[in-house]
């Protein structure tokens, strides 16, 4: 499973930090971004602010694309993912 958001439709309210702080960071223009590995990718609008989610995250971070009043989070799962095994957490293991 992969997350980006939109940072033009983010309205910097934060919850998506609130619900998965180790995915989603708050930077000082008041604007989320996603986080891989504890690096921020902070390039809006292009496939280096794709950030793979671990599977240990991925109910969080659809709580937080549930919750965000923006609706700028968007994910992407991976092939062979399905919506019910992310949020089982069974999703397909990810090979490197």
């Amino acid at each position: 499973m992969r997350v980006w958001i939109d940072q033009d439709l983010c309205t910097g309210d934060g919850l998506c930090v609130d619900h998965c702080h180790d995915v989603f960071v708050q930077l000082e223009d008041g604007i989320a971004y996603v986080s891989e590995a504890g690096q921020v990718l902070n390039d809006p609008g292009s496939s280096g602010s794709l950030a793979r989610v671990e599977e240990r995250h991925a109910q969080s971070v659809v709580r937080a694309a549930e919750v965000c009043p923006g609706e700028c989070i968007f994910i992407e799962l991976d092939e062979g993912e399905t919506w019910s095994s992310v949020l089982d957490g069974d999703s397909v293991p990810q090979s490197s």
